[in-house]
């Protein structure tokens, strides 16, 4: 079985929430500040909203708000659809979300100053990990420890650190690729559907098919 010259070193992680200044009380609101907000923000309320909203219809907080908040059902289904995965960076996210917005506002203007029923609050996740003495050197190993990684630790390792790694791959894939030389099962971890699959169901295809590999 091949090993790696470097390790994969696993980490608990959790996060902080950090409330913004920004606070959207219309749909106006909410089109400003997508443009201006940090690029932190776009991705907690996008990628990092994935864990919270496995189990709803629309994944995204925007999406979620503008249907609850603001009773804008064509809006909300518009902006869900904004799929992350085949996004390349924040600011072609953030111009994707702005942009559904701006048109919807352009066709239906009374929307846009409406006020919501509740606002809607600008948020970023600070993490905070700490080193586990968890490590693999090989595929069965790295599969091992993914099946025991709590849903958070899975989340940053898999979803997460596609904000630390602009968006492009993730930890598993990275080390697979640039460890132990395997671009073509690299790809494969990456291409697992994190988007309309359970974070349960994400670990458990991407353990078995490292298991498989491992073989």
């Amino acid at each position: 079985m091949n090993r790696a010259g470097q390790p994969f070193e696993f980490v608990a992680a959790s996060y902080l929430v950090r409330i913004r200044r920004e606070r959207a009380r219309t749909l106006g609101d909410l089109g400003r500040f997508l443009r201006t907000c940090s690029d932190e923000s776009i991705f907690y309320h996008t990628f990092q909203s994935l864990e919270t909203h496995h189990y709803s219809a629309f994944s995204s907080d925007f999406a979620q708000w503008v249907l609850a908040a603001c009773n804008e059902a064509a809006l909300a289904e518009r902006l869900a659809t904004v799929d992350v995965r085949g996004v390349t960076s924040l600011e072609e996210l953030r111009g994707a979300l702005a942009g559904a917005l701006e048109e919807h506002i352009q066709a239906s203007p009374a929307s846009a100053e409406r006020p919501a029923f509740e606002p809607f609050h600008f948020c970023e996740a600070a993490e905070v990990t700490v080193p586990l003495e968890t490590r693999a050197w090989t595929l069965g190993e790295l599969a091992e420890g993914i099946r025991r990684l709590s849903l958070h630790t899975l989340s940053y390792h898999l979803i997460t650190s596609r904000l630390r790694l602009k968006l492009q791959t993730n930890d598993f894939s990275h080390w697979i690729q640039h460890s132990l030389g395997r671009p073509d099962l690299a790809a494969k971890v990456n291409n697992v559907d994190f988007y309309t699959n359970t974070l349960e169901g994400v670990r458990d295809e991407v353990a078995d098919l490292l298991a498989a590999e491992a073989a």
